[in-house]
C-alpha cells in the first residue's frame, strides 16, 4: 500500500509518500509544495493544487492521509489552513482515493510515543523509522509522520497491538527503498 502524507499549509504543504508491505515500511519520496505569498489567495491555492497534482500523477498513491486543521487565536490564519487544507481534501478526491484524517496529537503519539512532541521529536523519529531518509524540511517531516500513522491505523488491530501502549512502532521492521 502506497500512502501519500499530506500536512496542509498555505506558504508551505508539506508531502510525503510512504510504501507500507505488512509491517515493513519505507519511504519513497517527500516535499513540500510552496505557495508565493505575494499572490492573491486564488492563485496561491491554484499552485497548490497544481503541484499537489502532479505528486499524485508522479508517485501513485493508493490512499492518503491529512492533519486535522486547529483553530488558534488567528481567525484570518486560521481561515486560509483552512483553505490550504481544502485543496489538499480535493486532489485525493479527484483521484479517487479515501483520506484519513488524523489529530496532530494522534500522529505524534503514534510516531513519538507522546501526543505533545516537539517537532524535533517528530523528524528524529521518523528518521529512525525511514532510515537514511532525506527529509525536505519541517512539513516534510510532518507529513511523512501522518503518511506512517495513516499505514498503522489503516492496516487493523493486529498492527495496532503491536505498535504498544507508548504508540511507538514497537517491533516493526522498517526497511528503505530509494527511487
Amino acid at each position: 500500500m502506497r500512502v501519500l502524507g499530506i500536512d496542509p499549509g498555505l506558504r508551505n504543504l508539506g508531502w510525503g509518500v510512504i510504501e507500507a508491505d505488512g509491517s515493513r515500511l519505507s519511504h519513497i519520496a517527500n516535499g513540500v509544495c510552496q505557495s508565493d505569498s505575494g499572490e492573491d489567495l486564488a492563485k496561491r491555492l491554484l499552485s497548490l493544487h497544481e503541484q499537489l497534482t502532479d505528486v499524485f500523477n508522479r508517485f501513485q498513491p493508493d490512499t492518503a492521509a491529512i492533519e486535522q486543521t486547529f483553530v488558534n487565536k488567528d481567525a484570518v490564519g486560521t481561515l486560509k489552513l483552512g483553505q490550504a487544507r481544502g485543496v489538499a481534501l480535493l486532489v485525493p478526491a479527484q483521484f479517487g482515493l479515501p483520506v484519513g484524517e488524523y489529530a496532530p496529537n494522534k500522529v505524534k503519539k503514534t510516531v513519538v510515543g507522546v501526543g505533545h512532541a516537539a517537532k524535533q521529536q517528530v523528524d528524529h523519529m521518523v528518521k529512525m523509522q525511514l532510515p537514511g531518509v532525506v527529509i525536505e524540511g519541517p512539513d516534510a517531516a510532518d507529513a511523512l509522520a501522518i503518511a506512517i500513522c495513516h499505514a498503522h491505523y489503516s492496516r487493523g488491530p493486529g498492527l495496532n497491538a503491536a505498535l504498544g501502549a507508548a504508540g511507538g512502532t514497537g517491533g516493526l521492521r522498517i526497511k528503505e527503498v530509494r527511487r
